[in-house]
């Protein structure tokens, strides 16, 4: 609910203060006084796109402030958790207008965008008009409307759900096709990679053993002829040859000299020893350098072999098994595809059928509650004086969506056997006025903590007809908040608050304010609507008689 208005240096509004209260609130005027820029400011501060000059003439910048009452339930709560604003009870937006032209807005003094403050107006206000595309007269808007009046939030829900449900069952079932389709271009390269892989079967660290092996082939040759060399001068016809005969000569010449060769006999003995554990490890060498030249080959052939299908597939040749490991998997992928892809087309089809069944169910539910909106609406239009008006909610089908299979929109016919049409298109400036006020009176009981703003919609209409609006004015504010600009004095008597608008000119420049109005002041103002510019007795009379 709104409860102050604040406005600063706004087109030809210096200061301006208005507290508003619940009920049916009436601004009233001569036409050009202002009345209009009230809105333009309340629709600034809100976010909406309206005039791009709104700064006061010789002012730096204009300011706008309003302050909402918001109960617990109140749907903005939402809107200011999503984007993390600070809530409360109270909502107090504020937005400047620079006179070069840019806008800053907070919300519970904290910086927000003006999409953010777009998202909190549609929680807040509705405004209704001849030329109001954001309400009644939008179709966008009215599938909403119908779901709302026939309590179908839990249906249309359902429907969301199915909806998601089968969107991503169908994206699981195209993301599978695609890959599918990606392995199958491949099939012929992976089965021929993985045989090939298989066959040689290279294991980590092979290339790196049959490298070295390789090279010790082809140094052997060499190095066992050094070797065999080495072998023959530790033999018995080289060092150990000697070493022996050495020893036996000792040996029998040791008696002789009294144990003075004792020592060189140990040692000699000790030189044995080692010369025959050095021939074993030569001998044990030569046999290690001993190889087939058939083995040399096979070595470089594999050697050859793991390095090109390395370079062929662009891995490290350590890496060939696990990569072979891929490429297995990916085949197991597609063997086992057609039977996922089965599985995936049985899910996207049991999805379908239930979101068709949810929202086959969402229209009937919506056809029923066209058909008592429209009975509604049209008992509406009797004490309006458009007896002979039709109204009738359109549901077509369209394609299927979050929202469902129904595309709807709220049509109308002013005489009898005429053909029916768009609500803004076919009804006059009068008649769609009625019908809006008509409508409204039907759809408010499902919704609520939304401030009404009706800007002239009793233009055209008068007498008994202004009455009747009025009258259904008052009743839509009974327990929430109606704004009314009017220049019906029928309405305005019905009024539960009541502000003039006025212009006045001081030196070269005009201003614009408004007045709260007491009782008398409220007779005065609606004699003036009655009789114009001369206020008589009886128009004031006839001001008392309305008010009752």
């Amino acid at each position: 609910m709104l409860r102050h208005l604040d406005i600063r240096d706004m087109l030809i509004i210096d200061r301006l203060e208005l507290g508003f209260a619940p009920g049916l609130n009436v601004l009233t005027g001569e036409t050009g006084a202002g009345k209009s820029i009230l809105l333009d400011s309340l629709g600034f501060v809100l976010g909406w796109r309206g005039r791009a000059e709104l700064v006061r003439s010789g002012a730096d910048q204009g300011e706008v402030t309003a302050e909402f009452d918001l109960p617990d339930d109140h749907a903005a709560h939402a809107v200011l958790a999503e984007a993390g604003l600070p809530g409360g009870d109270t909502l107090i937006l504020r937005r400047i207008n620079a006179a070069d032209g840019r806008k800053t807005a907070w919300v519970n003094d904290r910086r927000c965008s003006g999409e953010v403050l777009r998202r909190l107006s549609d929680t807040l206000i509705e405004l209704h008009g001849q030329h109001d595309d954001r309400g009644l007269l939008n179709p966008r808007g009215h599938r909403q409307m119908l779901d709302s009046f026939g309590a179908l939030d839990a249906v249309r829900a359902e429907v969301r759900a199915a909806w998601k449900g089968w969107s991503a069952a169908r994206r699981a079932e195209s993301d599978a096709e695609t890959a599918l389709a990606a392995v199958r271009e491949e099939e012929d390269f992976l089965r021929h990679a993985v045989t090939e892989l298989d066959a040689l079967n290279p294991a980590p660290g092979e290339e790196a053993d049959l490298d070295s092996r390789r090279r010790m082939m082809q140094g052997a040759e060499k190095m066992r002829g050094d070797v065999q060399r080495a072998q023959q001068a530790l033999g018995l016809e080289g060092a150990e040859g000697a070493a022996s005969d050495a020893l036996r000569w000792l040996e029998g010449a040791a008696d002789a000299v009294e144990g003075r060769l004792d020592a060189p006999l140990a040692a000699l003995a000790r030189a044995m020893v080692e010369l025959d554990e050095a021939g074993r490890g030569v001998a044990d060498c030569l046999d290690a350098l001993s190889f087939d030249p058939l083995e040399l080959e096979a070595a470089e052939e594999r050697l050859f072999a793991i390095r090109a299908l390395a370079r062929k597939h662009g891995v490290a040749p350590d890496d060939l098994g696990d990569f072979a490991t891929e490429l297995r998997t990916r085949l197991s992928a597609l063997d086992d595809g057609d039977s996922h892809l089965a599985t995936l087309r049985a899910a996207a089809r049991q999805a379908a059928e239930t979101y068709a069944t949810a929202a086959t169910t969402l229209h009937t539910a919506r056809v029923e509650a066209a058909t008592r909106l429209d009975a509604a609406v049209m008992a509406e239009l009797a004490p309006l004086k458009m007896e002979r008006a039709v109204f009738e909610t359109s549901i077509i089908e369209t394609d299927p969506g979050p929202e469902g299979t129904d595309e709807v929109a709220f049509r109308v016919a002013t005489n009898p056997g005429a053909p029916s049409g768009p609500l803004a298109k076919i009804a006059s400036g009068g008649e769609l006025s009625r019908f809006l006020l008509a409508l409204k009176v039907c759809l408010t009981g499902t919704q609520s903590g939304l401030t009404l703003i009706f800007d002239e919609i009793d233009r055209g209409v008068g007498g008994a007809t202004a009455d009747a609006v009025g009258r259904r004015l008052a009743q839509l504010a009974q327990g929430g908040q109606v704004l009314v600009v009017t220049h019906s004095p029928q309405v305005a008597a019905l009024a539960g608050h009541h502000w003039r608008v006025e212009k006045r000119v001081t030196g070269e420049q005009t201003l614009s304010t408004v007045t709260p109005l007491n009782t008398q002041d409220r007779v005065d103002e609606i004699a003036r609507m009655l009789s114009g510019d001369r206020v008589t007795d009886e128009a004031r009379a006839a001001a008392e008689a309305l008010m009752g």
